[in-house]
């Protein structure tokens, strides 16, 4: 869907104060800059010898997007790749314009590729940058609630779940007993952090093999950082309809070179994927469930239509995501197959005991030094 552009004297007048210099061009911000996401676009400045991401957020609540900021704003204070907000010369990261509230970042040169795309480099890097992430993250301390509770998920599921049309009977009964049994089984008492939350291929920007840049901040939040990890494997290890187990070890290596994982964590690891799966899942769902042309959507999945009719590309692209998160919970659950016996071996043996114990000792002296 193509934007409103505004022309370079108004972009000029928007960002006065900015010190970019003169605007040069204004075009559509491309992907993945510009996502699928209402209420929000995406413009690409060029102004004097740089290249700028001016984004319009119409949707979001101001103080919402602040805590973005805010945290975006730390992590490249200390070196960590995502986009870096730029102040006017009042100190401002935000700016009302009419509506819509205006934020500026330096843009990043590099591209996304297709998770079956990604080289095994490219993912050990995706590990290494999640953990920093989550190492970082130790010292931010502003507030930032969970949006990723057992709770939420269940309520968000229970709000659509009696008007889902008869054909998706089976469906249902999947979610019914998924939410029932991870209300069980889910531990809490993990490390918890600043976690990213929407860990998917299509925000992260490569330049070769380097990772430069992770996008969509806007699900940031404190949680459990093997959910995090967990979203990491459920976008960049399922190829061609199951599970790669080498893709999965590429990670987790790349991971561990920054943070290692818990006895209590590689425990929980089965059930955090099959949460992830599932929270994933109903988001789409629920977009869908809620759209006035719902019944359509979800004809279209139940009778494998997705695509023929393309209502827009932002709804093909949740019904493509619901069905591809839906037959990632369904191999979790063993109802298919799709590489999970591999999987739980390895987690069930990727506990280095002696390692973890040696990274113990080294944070107790760490401490004491102190």
């Amino acid at each position: 869907m193509q934007q409103n552009l505004p022309d370079k004297k108004a972009m000029a007048e928007m960002l006065d104060g900015y010190g970019f210099g003169r605007i040069q061009s204004v075009a559509e911000a491309p992907q993945p800059w510009a996502p699928n996401t209402s209420g929000r676009r995406d413009v690409l400045v060029a102004a004097g010898r740089r290249k700028y991401i001016v984004r319009f957020e119409a949707a979001r609540p101001e103080v919402d997007l602040r805590r973005e900021v805010d945290l975006q704003i730390f992590l490249n204070k200390n070196g960590f790749p995502c986009p870096q907000p730029l102040p006017d010369r009042n100190s401002r990261h935000l700016k009302s314009v009419g509506d819509e509230v205006v934020v500026a970042y330096r843009h990043i040169d590099g591209r996304v590729r297709n998770s079956e795309d990604l080289t095994h480099a490219q993912i050990e890097n995706i590990g290494k940058s999640l953990a920093e992430l989550h190492v970082i993250g130790k010292g931010y301390k502003k507030g930032i609630d969970s949006r990723f509770s057992y709770a939420r998920v269940a309520e968000s599921y229970g709000q659509i779940r009696n008007g889902l049309p008869p054909y998706f009977k089976k469906i249902k009964r999947t979610f019914d007993e998924e939410v029932e049994y991870l209300g069980g089984y889910l531990e809490g008492k993990l490390p918890k952090g600043v976690i990213h939350g929407e860990m998917l291929d299509e925000g992260i920007l490569l330049k070769g093999e380097r990772l430069v840049g992770i996008l969509n901040f806007g699900a940031a939040c404190r949680g459990k950082l093997i959910y995090d990890l967990a979203c990491a494997i459920n976008a960049v290890c399922f190829i061609k309809g199951a599970y790669d187990l080498k893709r999965f070890e590429t990670l987790i290596a790349g991971y561990e070179q920054v943070r290692t994982l818990s006895l209590a964590e590689w425990d929980a690891f089965p059930n955090e994927l099959r949460f992830s799966a599932l929270r994933f899942s109903i988001a789409f769902l629920v977009d869908l469930a809620r759209r006035p042309d719902a019944e359509d959507c979800l004809a279209a999945i139940t009778e494998e239509r997705v695509g023929q009719k393309d209502p827009e590309a932002a709804v093909t692209r949740k019904m493509i995501g619901f069905e591809k998160y839906l037959a990632r919970l369904q191999i979790l659950r063993r109802e298919r197959d799709g590489g999970m016996e591999p999987l739980l071996l390895a987690m069930a043996t990727g506990y280095d005991y002696r390692r973890y114990q040696k990274v113990k000792a080294t944070t107790r002296a760490a401490k004491a030094i102190k």
